[in-house]
């Protein structure tokens, strides 16, 4: 059992940091993983030293003891100092994940014996770094997206196309549909090792739409009426996302005004034939010139 330069196996220096490490062991195991090495013993061998390597350095406890001992391990082998014990005195089964590597290599704990005669029962729990996750039983994966769309769209419901590296699905949006709302598409997510695949989350997001303000599923717009109308009374003619329409102008209606048109806001999600209500702002604008006539009759107003 020679002793073994973890340094030099994951490729960093001595005086290395743990985001280093980091980074050089998810480069080191991605390239060698038996997943995507399949029947290689040489990038199984390799892959597991990596693993040892990753799982003394990233331990500042277990890295103090090993730049400690270094190569001068052997004299230590058989001392009787607590954890620094022979790999014999623990009966502990070292796991990669959930599985056993004596499942998964056919044999041996999946370490070597300088690691287990160095640090026994410190062996490697996990291999994991946060998310990314070596467990050799890959779990599989949701993914996660955005999906843009304008109010037009939320308003009548949508259609798109999503890619997943090749694969083209279908995606429907419902009428109704809000800023924030999460559609699921099961079992588009990525596959484990199994034929089980995750999901497929997009979350909605809804552009700005000029003109119009969505509070939930209320719309507000502003509508221009002329000073004439707003004096005398009549109909003014609202352009709304569902249509156009006709409103009822009081006569000596005061600017800023707000009308109410019930069940003329955006539909609501999920709930047929439900709506929310249109708020109209009434803006009263000046003529930018007057004609003969009208200044007459203002002159007999006044």
């Amino acid at each position: 059992m020679d002793f073994k330069d973890y340094y030099s196996v994951l490729g960093v220096d001595k005086k290395a940091s743990q985001a280093e490490i980091k980074k050089a062991y998810r480069k080191l195991a991605l390239k060698y993983h038996p997943d995507k090495n399949p029947g290689d013993k040489a990038a199984e061998e390799r892959f597991k030293e990596i693993a040892e390597a990753h799982d003394v350095l990233s331990d500042p406890e277990k890295r103090k003891k090993y730049d400690e001992l270094g190569s001068n391990w052997k004299q230590y082998e058989n001392a009787d100092s607590g954890s620094f014990g022979r790999a014999g005195s623990y009966k502990r089964r070292e796991t990669y994940g959930d599985v056993n590597p004596e499942d998964y290599f056919g044999g041996g704990s999946g370490f070597s014996d300088f690691f287990e005669s160095f640090f026994g029962s410190m062996g490697a729990g996990r291999m994991s770094e946060g998310d990314f996750s070596f467990g050799f039983d890959s779990p599989p994966q949701d993914l996660t997206g955005e999906i843009p769309i304008d109010l037009h769209e939320a308003y009548h419901g949508a259609e798109r196309i999503v890619d997943l590296g090749g694969e083209k699905i279908k995606v429907k949006i419902k009428p109704g549909a809000y800023e924030g709302l999460k559609l699921r598409i099961k079992g588009k997510g990525t596959q484990g090792r199994g034929k089980t695949r995750g999901d497929l989350y997009l979350r909605v997001k809804v552009l700005p739409s000029q003109g119009y303000e969505r509070k939930g599923d209320d719309l507000y717009i502003e509508q221009p009426v002329d000073v004439f109308t707003a004096l005398r009374g009549g109909k003014q003619e609202v352009n709304s996302i569902s249509g156009r329409m006709n409103i009822k102008i009081d006569e000596c209606t005061p600017n800023g005004k707000t009308v109410r048109i019930k069940g003329k806001g955006m539909p609501v999600y999920g709930k047929l034939g439900y709506f929310g209500d249109l708020y109209v702002r009434l803006v009263i604008k000046m003529p930018d010139t007057l004609t003969a006539q009208q200044r007459q009759i203002l002159q007999q107003l006044k």
